[in-house]
């Protein structure tokens, strides 16, 4: 039996700095009671995080790459990761995921990540259930304005002008691809 935890306080990302508390409770203290849940009840516990947890700075991040997030938001999902982490019988997804279409009026130009849809994310995640541990999971590397505009039209924003954004979470999404090949097939 899977448990899979995709509760949490989002967006917006500005929501974390300043109500810096509610963030920690919501996504550490409330993802540390989850992993005691599953660990009492023998459940496989699947942890939807972010890629915003890597640096932010040079992008195609593998899953061993280390992690120093650039904003609340992401220190609150690397937060919950380290609870995650202390249970075996678990799979962190490191998701660079957003809503279709694309909620947000603006999208950031000059900045880069791996974007893909919850919906597609919905489409692989049975390839994904028996995997533990840690899993780069998103589209390929794009600008976020170009991803964006394919799905609605969205008014650009320079990423200078966006407080405490990295410029570029893209994810190596190597093991993934592969994972998602090898069980389509089997």
């Amino acid at each position: 039996t899977h448990l899979i935890h995709v509760a949490g306080l989002s967006r917006p990302m500005q929501l974390h700095q300043d109500d810096v508390i509610r963030s920690i409770n919501l996504n550490i203290v409330g993802t540390c009671n989850v992993v005691k849940v599953c660990k009492r009840h023998k459940l496989k516990l699947i942890y939807f995080s972010s890629s915003y947890v890597y640096p932010g700075t040079t992008g195609n991040y593998k899953e061993t790459d280390p992690v120093y997030p650039v904003n609340a938001y992401a220190w609150s999902k690397l937060g919950g990761e380290a609870a995650v982490q202390m249970y075996d019988n678990s799979l962190i997804l490191r998701l660079a995921m957003t809503e279709y279409p694309f909620i947000h009026e603006h999208a950031i130009k000059n900045a880069y990540a791996s974007f893909m849809y919850n919906k597609h994310v919905a489409e692989v995640l049975p390839f994904l259930l028996d995997e533990t541990g840690i899993l780069n999971v998103g589209g390929s590397r794009q600008e976020i304005y170009e991803f964006a505009k394919q799905s609605k039209d969205v008014k650009p924003i320079e990423w200078k002008e966006v407080k405490n954004f990295p410029k570029d979470t893209s994810i190596d999404i190597t093991r993934f691809r592969n994972l998602i090949k090898e069980k389509h097939y089997a």
